[in-house]
């Protein structure tokens, strides 16, 4: 069984800073990469930042490259998302996932087939 944890959303006045968290369980921490995506009220999920757990590589979403940034610690089968320089636009639910799809880009949330139970993230202007 997979399982992906994420924690460390909250409440942030613009400008300021948070840092989530994502642990893998059971079948998750056999993935290839690890995601984050977030879904704002009535708006579709997108895409935000991806990490593989065997390679340096990032990828960012243009509306948060410079802002975010992506990082894993391999022994923890952790990945963190540290976000600088909140902008109110970045409130949302913010959701960690798993995958390893050899035909989708990790950009796609269909290369993912495990997911968390999401986290708040408000930002207040």
């Amino acid at each position: 069984q997979a399982q992906l944890v994420e924690s460390g959303g909250g409440l942030v006045q613009a400008g300021g800073s948070l840092r989530l968290s994502c642990a893998a369980s059971g079948r998750a921490r056999s993935s290839y990469a690890m995601g984050w995506f977030r879904q704002a009220p009535g708006k579709e999920r997108e895409f935000v930042a991806a990490i593989y757990w065997h390679a340096p590589t990032t990828y960012y979403a243009v509306s948060v490259n410079g802002r975010f940034t992506i990082s894993k610690e391999a022994a923890k089968f952790t990945v963190y998302l540290q976000m600088n320089k909140l902008d109110p636009a970045d409130t949302a639910v913010y959701y960690c996932a798993a995958g390893s799809s050899t035909y989708y880009d990790v950009r796609h949330s269909n290369f993912y087939d495990n997911w968390g139970q999401g986290t708040q993230v408000t930002v207040s202007s």
